[in-house]
């Protein structure tokens, strides 16, 4: 039985392409592509703050992104638990930023990230 989760892969691939459009706009400030920083001011703001070390948070986040969705796609087991512990990471996050920086619209990942991390936590004891 294969346990391979397109759709999942197709989610982390996508992260790891966000991660590299945000590290292309990082790298290089003050071009046409600085209008995409429109749709999320903060996180521009939160990134400048950070100075070169958000370039280094992107490279590492973009590459467990894109082995999470080779290891989803080819359905191997790694692939799995690496998603899981990137969602975790996420989950952490989203509730420090709830509760520590009293941004309660991050909730919203908590359910999110809950049900995928059920979903593959799941398939991957059907697998084992």
């Amino acid at each position: 039985m294969s346990n391979r989760h397109p759709l999942l892969a197709g989610f982390f691939a996508f992260g790891a392409l966000m991660c590299g459009l945000t590290l292309l706009l990082l790298t290089f400030p003050g071009t046409e592509l600085d209008q995409l920083w429109r749709l999320n001011p903060e996180a521009r703001r939160g990134f400048e703050s950070l100075g070169s070390l958000s370039n280094l948070l992107m490279v590492v986040v973009g590459i467990a992104c894109g082995m999470c969705a080779v290891g989803l796609w080819r359905g191997r087991r790694w692939g799995t638990l690496l998603a899981i512990a990137i969602l975790s990471v996420n989950i952490a996050g989203d509730v420090f930023n709830a509760f520590g920086r009293g941004d309660y619209r991050s909730l919203i990942g908590l359910p999110v990230g809950g049900a995928m991390i059920f979903y593959l936590g799941r398939s991957n004891r059907r697998s084992a």
